[in-house]
């Protein structure tokens, strides 16, 4: 596979199928987990947060990964096993759709999808992964009405990979209306700085939670000393990290100033994952 203009192999043909099989069949040969350990985080942010039922954003959602871990009460290994089932891979799309909703949780959070696969979207809202969506490509554009409004709606907005191809740009025209909390899996050749900057000068405050999370396995030497040169010319060391064979990512809670103090509930649920 070739790869993007950061080093990584791209996967943009995954994003762009109908439905989640593809997805899954494969990263599931790079071993891509970061969703599963972001969800202790997540859901220890939502249960934090002060709105009764708090509208989640997750930016880059694809298929409504973040979503489908906490309302089926799954893991990355359940939906891996899910998708790449011979028995539901043999499944119509209609058919698909109805197995997932089937599985699926009401209740809870809300939870919004923003990404510019439209496929990815379609799917998510019908299988009852998301509540809405924003098909919408904010490095470029300011919201458009209706979408500003969903916006508005947000309490909480994630990501576990999108930040170095999504920037402050996207964010800070998310932050502008409800001025939501924020955590981000970033990875760490991508630098948080110029996003902390840009939330700062809107009244946020940045916290970089201690450790570094697993996102996946390098799909090829090539693609590991391509990385490798990105953080050493970015002065990071790879040292037991990347250096070992694995993408890593750090994790970034920005909140507005005056908000709830977060610290101690990250710190929780780093000990009990």
């Amino acid at each position: 596979m070739p790869l993007d203009s950061t080093g990584k192999i791209s996967f943009d043909h995954i994003y762009t199928a109908p439905d989640p099989r593809p997805f899954f069949g494969t990263l599931r040969r790079v071993d891509y987990g970061i969703p599963q350990l972001a969800k202790p985080y997540f859901a220890k942010l939502i249960s934090e947060h002060p709105a009764e039922r708090p509208a989640v954003l997750d930016i880059g959602c694809s298929y409504g990964v973040n979503a489908a871990l906490q309302r089926c009460g799954a893991t990355m290994d359940d939906l891996y096993a899910h998708y790449t089932d011979p028995a539901v891979r043999a499944l119509d799309h209609a058919a698909l759709v109805e197995a997932d909703r089937k599985r699926t949780r009401t209740g809870g959070p809300k939870y919004y999808g923003l990404d510019n696969s439209g496929p990815a979207l379609e799917y998510a809202l019908s299988a009852g992964f998301l509540d809405e969506a924003i098909h919408a490509d904010l490095e470029l554009d300011d919201p458009d009405v209706v979408q500003q409004k969903l916006l508005d709606d947000v309490d909480l907005v994630v990501s576990t990979g999108c930040v170095g191809y999504v920037t402050e740009k996207t964010l800070t025209r998310v932050a502008r209306g409800a001025r939501p909390w924020m955590a981000h899996f970033v990875l760490r050749m991508f630098s948080y700085e110029p996003v902390a900057a840009s939330l700062a000068e809107l009244g946020y405050d940045t916290a970089q939670v201690p450790g570094a999370f697993r996102q996946r396995r390098f799909a090829s030497e090539e693609e590991q000393t391509q990385i490798l040169d990105t953080l050493d010319a970015a002065g990071v060391d790879p040292t037991g990290l990347e250096a070992d064979g694995w993408l890593y990512a750090q994790l970034y809670v920005s909140r507005p100033e005056g908000a709830a103090t977060l610290a101690t509930a990250l710190e929780n649920s780093e000990q009990e994952g």
